[in-house]
């Protein structure tokens, strides 16, 4: 009996820091990880959403870029920190789903993260190069049926989700393209105005100029429904391609371990920033969905995500072992 009360009395007074903490959190500034350089999507989410929460809480958010291997390297750097919420990360779906799921990497989703919330999702848009003699997925799809192999599609880099979402078009379409991986979204674009490769997936923020201007022709739009920077556009599913549904995406991770109460106080946060009027208008502008979710959610989120992309890794051949 003594021994049952003195293990009650044990967690109650370990229970008291963490209740401490989180009625106090944030109390200083919280470091916010971006895997990839300044200037890119996954930064401009950062920063507005950590500059919204830091007006929120009266303390500084402070973005820490840190780019390298398609974000694994910054996303790392997330799961290493210590698990008191004062540095969380927003992170891609290549870096927690299709990295994880093609190469090893240095840690497990599962267990060295604690999912905050879903920020953004970023649809997949799918252009052609001005020379090409396709105005729509059914001329694009007869023609590179009539030249198996000769058509190139361009990526961001290998394991990106462009990449995988040209992987989807050919086990979907049943169509042999080549791919052509570039070290990012300029280069890829920049070879598509000039004609070098044929078409190509891309976050739809990157394409918006290019399309307004005429120089690249849309084709399809991998989300659920049409895009408002872009309506005459149809989606995937318009287009008689249900299941080639492809949106990016960008969540809000902890390091695993953090408690609960700090992450709930993170996901409130994050959400109240995520959906103040301006930072939406202005994620809006850029193509960008506020998402928004729970934890709980989330989680369940990133399992369904690395259940679809295996799928279309194993398919493809892209596995190159663990």
């Amino acid at each position: 009996m003594k021994t049952a009360r003195t293990l009650l009395a044990a967690l109650a007074l370990s229970l008291v820091p963490v209740a401490a903490t989180a009625q106090d959190f944030p109390s200083k500034p919280i470091k916010l990880i971006v895997p990839f350089p300044p200037g890119g999507p996954n930064d401009i989410i950062a920063r507005l959403v950590g500059q919204r929460m830091s007006e929120i809480t009266k303390q500084p958010v402070v973005i820490d870029n840190r780019g390298g291997q398609a974000g694994v390297l910054g996303t790392d750097a997330v799961a290493k920190a210590a698990p008191d919420g004062y540095t969380i990360g927003i992170v891609s779906a290549s870096a927690l789903v299709i990295n994880p799921t093609m190469e090893k990497v240095p840690y497990d989703v599962t267990k060295d993260f604690t999912p905050v919330t879903l920020v953004t999702t970023v649809p997949e848009m799918l252009v052609v190069a001005s020379n090409v003699p396709a105005s729509d997925m059914k001329e694009l799809v007869a023609l590179a049926k009539a030249q198996p192999g000769k058509l190139n599609f361009a990526s961001a880099g290998v394991g990106g989700m462009p990449h995988l979402a040209g992987e989807l078009l050919k086990q979907t379409a049943r169509i042999d393209i080549v791919h052509v991986p570039y070290r990012g979204a300029a280069p890829a674009i920049n070879d598509l105005l000039g004609q070098q490769v044929q078409m190509a997936f891309l976050d739809l923020p990157v394409l918006l100029p290019h399309i307004k201007a005429g120089t690249l022709r849309p084709i399809a739009l991998g989300a659920p429904k049409r895009a408002p920077t872009s309506p005459d556009v149809p989606t995937t599913a318009e287009v008689g391609m249900p299941d080639l549904l492809i949106e990016n995406w960008y969540g809000m991770v902890a390091p695993g371990g953090t408690p609960e109460p700090i992450v709930a106080i993170l996901n409130r946060l994050a959400n109240e920033a995520m959906n103040d009027p301006q930072v939406k208008q202005k994620l809006a502008d850029q193509g960008l969905t506020v998402a928004g979710d729970t934890p709980g959610h989330f989680r369940n989120y990133i399992g369904a995500e690395t259940q679809k992309w295996a799928r279309v890794i194993k398919a493809a051949g892209l596995a190159t072992g663990k």
